[in-house]
């Protein structure tokens, strides 16, 4: 990390420019600074021949990364083909020195700071509490929480590409954020503990409206509402096969309930069997500590016909 790092006064960095080198800095830029404990410098504002460096840096990066520009599914992916041409540039010789860019930085290593040792949680931190609804607010759209936890306090950890939702330093939920205003962002899952209590909202909820399930799910609500007697039995044993969701996946899940009708188990504990990982002991190792010679000992099949003696001379006497 370098000791000293040049910056323009962007509105992210800069909350208000007091003289030619002094500035308020943001709220986020103080913590950025706390983490990494580097110093910084600002330019006089209009004064680019300042920062002539870090123009020429910036320019030379959108040529040679971003033209023509970039195609990738996610910012993930970007990044990543950004590191690895980034690591690629560090081979290049740089005009009236001598060896690479990476050999250069070898022998400035003495000017640099070390990194922490955890790296820098990038995120707008807002304390806020669940409301009836297992909804928090932030940047104006609403995203849902596990029912557990409404009127419950939430941190949210506001990222470029997701928003996570904590309680108690545990992880509760994470949405994909949206950049758009006065959206609603349900997380299905969140809600089945509560339709298990009242099943016959199964049909309304409003989580479950985009809900697409598969055809063998149709199939099996309606055999488990002609089976059961009882009046939203059936729907309640539905709920609870959809709540395996919360721990498989709806690939896996759905093809445990094809599994299922084939064989006419339509509740919850049949399905859940199919599910259950089963593992083959003919390729595993007997192997106990101190005891391996146990491997050789071979415990021969049961006589049968003993147990017909015993019959037969319980007869003679």
């Amino acid at each position: 990390m370098p000791e000293r790092i040049s910056y323009d006064n962007i509105k992210i960095l800069v909350s208000k420019i007091i003289g030619p080198h002094e500035r308020k800095l943001t709220d986020g830029f103080l913590k950025l600074q706390s983490h990494y404990l580097f110093r910084e410098h600002f330019c006089r504002v209009r004064r680019p021949n300042e920062k002539g460096v870090v123009e020429g840096v910036v320019k030379f990066a959108r040529l040679n990364f971003f033209v023509p520009v970039p195609q990738a599914r996610d910012l993930q992916e970007l990044n990543v083909r950004l590191v690895q041409l980034c690591r690629e540039d560090m081979k290049r010789r740089l005009r009236g020195k001598n060896g690479a860019k990476a050999e250069l930085l070898k022998e400035d290593q003495a000017v640099f700071l070390d990194l922490p040792a955890v790296p820098f949680d990038a995120c707008r931190k807002q304390p806020t509490r669940a409301n009836s609804l297992s909804l928090v607010r932030f940047d104006d759209n609403d995203y849902s929480v596990p029912v557990d936890y409404a009127h419950h306090e939430i941190l949210i950890k506001g990222y470029v590409d997701r928003v996570v939702l904590c309680h108690k330093q545990n992880v509760v939920a994470e949405h994909k954020r949206s950049w758009g205003k006065e959206g609603v962002f349900f997380n299905y899952i969140h809600y089945l503990p509560l339709l298990q209590r009242k099943p016959g909202s199964l049909d309304y909820a409003r989580p479950l409206v985009d809900l697409n399930l598969p055809k063998c799910f149709d199939t099996l609500r309606r055999r488990l509402v002609v089976e059961e007697e009882k009046e939203g039995e059936g729907s309640r044993e539905f709920i609870r096969i959809l709540r395996l969701l919360e721990d498989y996946p709806m690939a896996k899940l759905s093809k445990a309930v094809e599994k299922g009708l084939k064989i006419r188990g339509h509740s919850r504990d049949v399905i859940a069997q199919f599910l259950i990982p089963h593992f083959s002991w003919e390729q595993t190792t007997f192997i106990l500590a101190n005891r391996q010679h146990l491997r050789l000992v071979k415990v021969s099949a049961p006589d049968i016909t003993a147990y017909q003696t015993l019959l037969s001379e319980g007869d003679a006497s």
